[in-house]
């Protein structure tokens, strides 16, 4: 299997559900802004809700940052809103739902499970200029924690500004960061 790492997405178009209505969607939107791509099997599921009412929750903070949110799965736009309007946890995400029904996009980033035609966990944190820095894929019953992804954003965001450094593990914003050079070597 090959890094989806520092390449670039794939061209795509589809018709998302997000506050309300039914809009288009492709990877011209993506320039300019950060982005994640947040991958999950399907709508009316189990841990699938938990971990989009997770990330609604931390929404707020992404979009101070810049980050757009594309939550996807292989349902239709049409099941995002019926689960948007079914669900209580549904309700409060203001982030954009993207449909795949053709499997193109889940395809694209390496998520899809072909036999089953559903996407495995998959977030990708993706640059303005539309490459991938963060990517992690899931099995289907192993959740994800929306706080660690804001962490991941803020470090891949830190890392972008500050040619020359790098955040070590557990760095969150305001700690000390790295400057890779033979005078570190052995000595971390």
């Amino acid at each position: 299997m090959s890094s989806v790492i520092n390449t670039t997405i794939k061209p795509f178009k589809t018709t998302a559900y997000a506050n309300g209505k039914f809009v288009p969607v492709s990877d011209a939107d993506l320039k300019g802004k950060w982005s994640i791509f947040f991958f999950y099997p399907a709508d009316f599921t189990f841990v699938c809700p938990t971990e989009l009412g997770d990330l609604a929750d931390v929404y707020p903070e992404l979009k101070k940052l810049g980050v757009e949110v594309y939550s996807v799965s292989t349902d239709t736009h049409f099941t995002h809103k019926a689960w948007h309007d079914a669900s209580d946890t549904i309700k409060k995400i203001q982030y954009v739902m993207l449909g795949d029904p053709t499997h193109a996009i889940s395809r694209n980033f390496g998520v899809l499970i072909e036999e089953e035609g559903l996407a495995l966990r998959g977030t990708f944190v993706v640059n303005p200029e539309g490459v991938i820095k963060v990517a992690e894929i899931h099995d289907l019953g192993i959740g994800r924690d929306a706080k660690e992804l804001l962490r991941k954003v803020q470090a891949a965001q830190y890392v972008a500004s500050h040619p020359g450094e790098v955040c070590p593990a557990k760095w969150t914003p305001g700690a000390k960061t790295l400057a890779p050079s033979l005078d570190l070597v052995g000595k971390i």
